[in-house]
């Protein structure tokens, strides 16, 4: 759970602000939209996979 604490006389914005980039930090929203579906681990693996290939083509092109 997230908390941020609001300091008297503070602007609201600012503290959403703090809380947004607090959240995006810790990785929340990128853990919820993993988890929305299941994927079987083969396919995982194939993609990671097929990400790694693209990553050696790329830097085998820019020699």
């Amino acid at each position: 759970m997230i908390i941020i604490p609001v300091k008297d006389g503070e602007v609201i914005d600012r503290a959403l602000k703090r809380f947004k980039k607090k959240f995006m930090k810790t990785g929340t929203l990128k853990e919820i939209r993993r988890r929305k579906e299941f994927i079987k681990k083969s396919q995982r693996t194939r993609v990671q996979n097929q990400k790694a290939a693209y990553s050696a083509k790329i830097l085998r092109e820019a020699e």
